[in-house]
This record gives C-alpha cells, structure tokens and sequence, in this order.
C-alpha cells in the first residue's frame, strides 16, 4: 500500500493543510511543501469523489476552466470574473465566461449584451461580447432581464450542467465560471460535474467575509479543486476631495488567510467608482487592471506556448 505524504509545510506560515483529506495547494518554493500534484489533479476523467465529469459537446473545445467564487455575496466576485475574462482576452486568448449565477445574473449586463442567445440544431450558441469573449447566461434565455428565476435546486444544478454540454462555446483557451455565493447546490454541481482546473475566490476586508471565505477554501479543498489564488476586492477607496487613500472596511485579512491555507494571495482591488460605472453602461472590457492583465497561472502558460509552437509549425 502507498504511503501517504504529510505536508511538509513552515509551521510559522500556520498551514492547516490536510495531505490526508483535501490534498495540500502550498506553494513548494515559499512553504517547502513536498505534497503531490496528482493528489489535487482536477483534470481527471472521474472526480475523486467518484462522480463522473460531464463531456463537453462535439462543437466546443476548451483548454482551461477557472471558476471564480466568493463565500458570501456583495463582495464583487461578478466584476473580477469579467475583468479576469477582458485581460486574458487583451492578450489575446480565447475566452468565454459561463454565468453560473442563475438567480443573481449580471454578467450580460457588465458586457453589454442584449437579446436572447441563439441556437440550432445542434445546441445554444454563446452570445458575444464587443471584443469576441463568449457568454452564457440565464438572462440570454429569458424574455426580459428583470424576469426571476424562481427555481428549486434540482433545475438550478442541470440548467448549469447544460450550460456546458449544450451550449457551443467554439474553441476557447479559458473559461471562466461565475459561480453564485456560498457553498449550495450550484457551487457542488460545478466543482463535481465540469472538469475545473482551478478556482479563484473573491473577498472583502470585512471580518464577516473573512470568516465565510474559510468555508470556500474548505469546501474547495474537500472536493479536490485546485485553489489558484486568492483576491481582497474593496481593499480601499480614495477620497475624491482630498485624494487620501483609506481602508473602507478596515484592515484586510487576506493575506493572512492565504498564509493559513497556503494558497497563492493574487492581490488587492480598490473601491472605483470608474469601474461601477463601466459595469452599468455595459462597458467593463474599458477598463485596465494591472492585476487582471498580468494574472496567468504558469500551470497554464506552457500550455499556451506549446499550442503556439504547434500552431507555427502547422
């Protein structure tokens, strides 16, 4: 029988990683972590859990899915995935965002997308924004924006299985997923039937959310999903009168956070107002975040020079 292999992390980093249980997403240069890879590898066929991944249709082809997550509501987890979506598609990826928030939509709106999505025989075609990222939303398939979804569970978690067996998505380097808030029935679906590489989740500086964002990373953990990182959004804001910088909620716990649970801290995000008002006049690809343009995994960078060698020799 193979012996398992205890985390090898710094105690003063205050790991709480279980190699036993969850399997360790410590950094290996920083923490002298010696957990395997293979333990947290969500790309395989079956969920560890013992749940088979869904097959995504004929007509799509998606190399890498990260979903964004958040503990609570309110903290701006739909304005990071489209940010993440719009700097990835500024280097010139192919991107799609999957709007898993069936009752709380917002992601037509950030891009400006109107009108019901399309389809053909063959499935539902992902609506495009005004810079070619694909989207799928519960909004692109109801008559108006403002019309509730009052759905139960069960129609919830397969209306988002079918967001990624029926709709055609074409060939896609990321998708992101916008999932909704907490730890329900959706956010289960998705980390047990669509074959996720990573997840990122989204706080606040609050104590509230601070507390909540543990049971993410806990749950993320349990179910063998890769952390990729971890985001502080609201960190501060900026006087308009005086141009002093301060911390709306107080001081951030992030980090700290990330230091327990030894996942990578991505950065922070302040309060602005620019951004709020590209988001309601649908314009948020507009804006420019060196944390959104320069977040790339190096997981993944290898795999997109390796397809653009094999593209240049072809």
């Amino acid at each position: 029988m193979e012996e398992k292999q205890d985390c090898q992390c710094d105690g003063d980093k205050g790991c709480n990683c279980e190699s036993e249980k969850n399997g360790c997403n410590c950094d290996e240069e920083k923490a002298g972590c010696n957990c395997e890879d293979e333990k947290n590898d969500a790309h395989s066929g079956d969920s560890k859990k013992g749940i088979k991944k869904l097959t995504i249709n004929n007509f799509s082809s998606v190399k890498n899915v990260i979903a964004i997550m958040s503990g609570k509501g309110g903290v701006g987890k739909s304005s990071v995935t489209s940010l993440l979506a719009s700097g990835f598609r500024k280097q010139g990826f192919e991107v799609g965002v999957l709007d898993a928030d069936l009752t709380g939509p917002s992601v037509p709106k950030m891009f400006g997308i109107k009108g019901m999505a399309k389809g053909n025989d063959f499935g539902i075609l992902a609506s495009e924004s005004s810079t070619g990222i694909k989207v799928m939303s519960i909004n692109l398939l109801v008559p108006r924006e403002d019309d509730p979804v009052i759905w139960r569970g069960p129609i919830l978690a397969n209306t988002v299985k079918q967001f990624w067996t029926d709709v055609i998505w074409g060939d896609l380097d990321y998708l992101f997923v916008d999932l909704p808030p907490g730890t329900g029935d959706v956010p289960l679906t998705v980390m047990q039937s669509i074959p996720l590489d990573g997840l990122v989740i989204v706080t606040s500086p609050q104590e509230l959310a601070v507390m909540i964002v543990n049971k993410a990373i806990k749950m993320a953990k349990q179910l063998d999903i890769p952390i990729l990182g971890l985001i502080e959004n609201m960190s501060s804001a900026v006087c308009p009168k005086c141009g002093e910088e301060f911390q709306l909620f107080g001081p951030g716990h992030s980090k700290e956070i990330s230091d327990r649970f030894c996942i990578p801290f991505l950065g922070s995000m302040p309060v602005d107002p620019f951004l709020a008002k590209l988001c309601d006049h649908g314009k948020v690809e507009e804006y420019y975040h060196n944390l959104f343009i320069n977040f790339i995994p190096d997981r993944f960078v290898g795999s997109r020079k390796n397809q653009d060698k094999s593209d240049n020799e072809r």
